[in-house]
């Protein structure tokens, strides 16, 4: 069953989005996850930097 979360505090670096919600146990997570067509990467981090640094170094494998 997919998540149902509200984000907040959600910045764009470049294609990539991050934003930040709690999971199913309260705990917060960082989402960063590409809106390129096609692309499909989405990743659930522990620490707002590890979501910030996979959004800046992400490149799409679809061009």
């Amino acid at each position: 069953m997919p998540a149902n979360r509200r984000f907040r505090s959600v910045t764009r670096v470049g294609p990539v989005q991050v934003g930040t919600a709690y999971d199913g146990r309260g705990r917060e997570k960082h989402t960063a996850a590409c809106t390129a067509p096609r692309c499909g990467f989405s990743a659930d981090y522990d620490s707002r930097a590890a979501a910030e640094l996979a959004a800046r170094t992400h490149r799409c494998p679809v061009r």
